[in-house]
């Protein structure tokens, strides 16, 4: 029944938005992936599923159909998938020979086997390339964009310094064989429309990483992959776990790829300095995350010739037990969302084969649960929701107005009824307009304003929109907290005042008389006006 309601879904999305190909191939403009031949803004909003494994094979096929599974993407709201693949499978005849069920079975993955027999029996007698492939297939089936991740070299778990997987040159990182991996994929994939790009290598890191062999391969590769299928995005990693490309700065890369390359980065709340969202001031931390973000990887959508940049990967603990991931993810929204980024979650797989020598392993950060049949946060959606969603077209020639978000909950401030403000789902939004700091935030096309009535008591909308209870400003290192000042001259922000009200109030701001000693929580005050031009 779960999974009728979900073909349901996918088939009005499919009325109501049309067909993967209308919008199909993409490319760039300034800082925006596109719709090659209309111009208008396609935003990449994807979820990362494991296919790099030692068994090679999608994970979770022992769990669910793949239709199914990829309904259950498309019905949570994603749309497109970040495939990860390992270069051995194409380009080593040992891999690229073996079924399915051999591969499973030289692993001793028995129970796996036996839940893909009973889900789509057809896969086990199926090549290891032809089993991805057939992922590739039913994604396109189900309506969804497919990025093409070249994840290691030799099948194994990812990341670390010494695993033989991290550099050209490295123990199974051979560059020539990377080379030829990357071709094969290319031209396989080529008439594939719903394979929209091709992340030419994840988190290269290590002792062995330095800019001139960087310079020299990354190069190679793009030209390789745009020779061998011009259509897609050529995606680009930098350094050090894909936190870095400030090198660019100071030399571009130098290639024409006729608006193909899209560059990537990472960001996790380990991301950093080790413990830094546990241990330090939240609007401190963030301030610092943001800055170091921007200067490290941000850049590259700003200045005299910008390009895309795709968070190919974020993520967290989703079953919110984690304090840093909590509190990072919080500040990773309000960014993400106001630049509009493209973007991919890690990850969809509630479960891995085999990992760490332990069949079953269960993967925390995972969307779906252990038994792939639910979002493992049933609030996913809703957390979630605003950045899925298209926010700034550049093709549209409409005025900006503000969304007022809140992305410790994920969701946006409406106004309901005649004066009534609430924290609503990011289904829809109120639209404000703000001019900057010190100036009211007005109700769009209306003579109303946001006004302080006291400490503790909900905001409220007025005509009143000259006064200093009407006019506001950010008043945290984070640029997080939205205040204006009382009748006797306090500040007061905003805030939702619980997770299970709806309900604005304005209350004493947190964590500004000593922004560097003071660490009470502020993130039930965190708002974010996020600029948007859609109709």
């Amino acid at each position: 029944m779960i999974w009728r309601a979900l073909d349901t879904i996918f088939l009005v999305t499919l009325m109501l938005f049309g067909s993967l190909g209308d919008s199909l191939p993409l490319a760039t403009s300034t800082r925006w992936i596109v719709d090659a031949a209309s111009g208008h803004r396609v935003k990449l909003s994807c979820v990362n599923w494991a296919a790099h494994m030692q068994a090679m094979v999608a994970e979770g096929l022992d769990k669910r159909p793949l239709k199914e599974i990829a309904a259950r993407v498309a019905s949570l709201g994603f749309n497109c998938v970040r495939l990860t693949w390992a270069t051995f499978m194409f380009t080593r005849k040992h891999y690229a020979n073996i079924t399915v069920a051999q591969s499973l079975d030289s692993l001793g993955l028995r129970e796996a086997s036996t839940g893909i027999a009973e889900n789509d029996h057809w896969l086990l007698n199926l090549t290891l390339v032809e089993a991805y492939e057939a992922v590739v297939n039913e994604l396109g089936a189900q309506n969804l964009m497919v990025v093409l991740d070249n994840h290691v070299s030799k099948p194994q778990w990812c990341c670390g310094n010494d695993d033989g997987n991290g550099f050209f040159g490295d123990m199974y990182f051979d560059p020539e064989e990377w080379l030829q991996g990357l071709t094969i994929v290319a031209k396989r994939f080529k008439g594939k429309p719903q394979v929209v790009g091709m992340s030419m290598r994840n988190e290269l890191r290590g002792p062995r990483q330095n800019k001139q062999d960087w310079y020299r391969y990354i190069q190679r590769g793009a030209r390789k992959i745009h020779k061998a299928n011009p259509n897609v995005l050529v995606i680009v990693s930098g350094l050090n776990y894909d936190t870095d490309l400030s090198f660019l700065g100071r030399k571009p890369l130098g290639i024409d790829l006729d608006n193909k390359l899209v560059y990537e980065a990472h960001w996790y709340s380990f991301s950093g300095q080790q413990g830094e969202w546990e241990v330090q001031p939240l609007n401190w931390v963030c301030a610092n995350a943001t800055r170091r973000i921007d200067e490290r990887v941000g850049f590259v959508t700003q200045g005299e010739n910008p390009v895309p940049l795709f968070v190919s990967e974020f993520g967290v603990d989703q079953r919110g037990v984690n304090q840093a991931d909590n509190q990072f993810l919080s500040c990773f929204l309000a960014f993400a969302t106001e630049r509009d980024l493209d973007w991919a979650i890690w990850a969809l797989q509630g479960s891995y084969y085999l990992r760490n020598g332990q069949a079953g392993f269960e993967e925390t950060y995972g969307v779906l649960d252990i038994g792939w049949d639910h979002p493992r946060n049933p609030k996913f959606q809703e957390r979630f929701g605003l950045i899925q969603e298209m926010i700034q077209d550049p093709s549209l020639l409409v005025s900006t107005y503000y969304i007022m978000y809140h992305p410790q909950s994920g969701r946006c401030v409406q106004v309901k009824g005649k004066d009534g403000l609430r924290a609503s789902y990011c289904r829809k939004w109120s639209r404000w307009i703000h001019n900057g700091e010190g100036t009211p935030i007005r109700l769009m096309n209306t003579a109303l304003c946001l006004k302080v009535v006291g400490d503790g008591l909900p905001v409220t909308l007025s005509t009143d929109c000259s006064g200093k209870q009407s006019t506001w400003k950010s008043v945290s290192s984070s640029n997080l907290q939205i205040a204006a000042m009382d009748e006797q001259g306090r500040y007061l922000c905003l805030e939702k005042s619980s997770s299970n009200s709806t309900t604005i109030l304005t209350k004493k701001c947190l964590c500004l008389d000593d922004d560097s000693n003071c660490y009470v929580n502020p993130q039930t005050q965190w708002f974010k006006l996020i600029p948007s031009n859609l109709n």
